[in-house]
């Protein structure tokens, strides 16, 4: 067993030869990139909402993330959204556009497998557990908000 000037010498040797993080760019990238793409959401939102003035609050919101999945799709067949990924990290990945880059890019990989087992199935592999869950938590959510209203 260990003492505890020995640990404390270990502890000060590990410090020493560890390499120091480099984790500050990526993520300021990461924030950066992610900022933009939300930044892009707002301001799609407000040029439909000043285009199309008879909509609807959520009519406007299915616009603009229809248009952000759209501009992740073709960004992805073009084989930008991987470059922008690649100096984004994680900021490409948490916005609606990761996950249409996660489905477009699955589909462009497997298409030579056919239609069906290859774009098809293997979209669904990447896409499935993520509806499978949203609709699991949406029900589970309703069905409390239900029995709440039940009783208040």
């Amino acid at each position: 067993m260990a003492t505890k000037k020995e640990k404390e010498k270990y502890a000060e040797y590990v410090k020493k030869v560890s390499p120091r993080s480099k984790m500050f760019l990526p993520l300021l990238w990461a924030f950066l990139i992610g900022g933009v793409i939300c930044c892009l959401g707002q301001e799609l939102t407000m040029l439909y909402k000043w285009l199309l003035p008879g909509y609807t609050k959520e009519q406007i919101g299915t616009l603009s993330s229809s248009t952000l999945i759209f501009l992740a799709s073709l960004l992805t067949g073009i084989g930008v959204y991987d470059k922008i990924g690649a100096v984004a990290g994680g900021g490409s990945i948490v916005p609606i556009t990761g996950f249409s880059n996660s489905i477009t890019a699955t589909a462009i990989e497997f298409r030579k497998e056919g239609l069906i087992y290859g774009t098809t199935a293997n979209m669904f592999r990447i896409a499935g557990p993520v509806i499978v869950v949203g609709v699991a938590v949406s029900m589970l959510f309703g069905t409390v908000y239900w029995i709440v209203g039940l009783f208040a």
